[in-house]
């Protein structure tokens, strides 16, 4: 009884080692299978997260490109500008017109009145005036309120969406230099791409 009892116990201490070895490579084949499925899935996520070059920039850029670099106070004006596109319903094109308008009109500093340099009583992102209805000099040098007034603005350009943008800039700006925003086109596109989703 001793001796069947023990080869019993025998048999089964085996199958369980057996099977724990056959267990233990397999459980950890499937725990580091989904790590590497999950790999290339991020990585297409996050490139499908940018928005497509083509839709920012639907007409081509005109002319010699400008580019700068910015200080973290210009980033967060474009983020702020971003924002206050998505807040008002428009896409990522919007943002890339009001972007290239801000770049020309005050390189993305949000500026308050420049003394004798000033152009009459132009300030903010957009230099917009008091004088000529944009808001009061508080509103025009609050990122949001002088976006959101530049968008208002563009909204009511017939077609601006199919035009070159330094013409849909102009129709809302009225500059003495109506060419001059198209040089910031690609970087308002990359800028765009770069913080549209983040």
């Amino acid at each position: 009884m001793n001796t069947i009892m023990r080869k019993s116990v025998l048999g089964i201490a085996g199958l369980a080692v057996a099977g724990g070895l056959a267990a233990g490579p397999l459980n950890h084949a499937d725990a580091t299978a989904p790590v590497q499925a999950a790999t290339p899935i991020t990585a297409v996520a996050v490139q499908a997260d940018k928005p497509d070059m083509g839709k920012l920039i639907p007409h081509g850029v005109q002319g010699a490109q400008s580019r700068i670099d910015l200080s973290d106070e210009q980033v967060e004006n474009v983020k702020a500008i971003i924002a206050a596109t998505k807040k008002a319903g428009m896409d990522e094109r919007a943002a890339v017109v009001s972007i290239a308008t801000a770049l020309q009109e005050s390189k993305l500093e949000n500026l308050g009145h420049l003394g004798e340099r000033n152009d009459h009583d132009s300030q903010g992102l957009f230099q917009q005036r008091p004088s000529s209805g944009w808001g009061t000099v508080e509103q025009i040098t609050d990122p949001e309120y002088s976006t959101t007034a530049f968008l208002k603005g563009l909204k009511q350009v017939d077609g601006w969406q199919d035009m070159p943008l330094t013409r849909a800039a102009q129709t809302v700006q009225v500059s003495a230099y109506p060419d001059h925003y198209a040089q910031w086109e690609q970087m308002a596109a990359d800028l765009v791409a770069e913080h549209w989703n983040s």
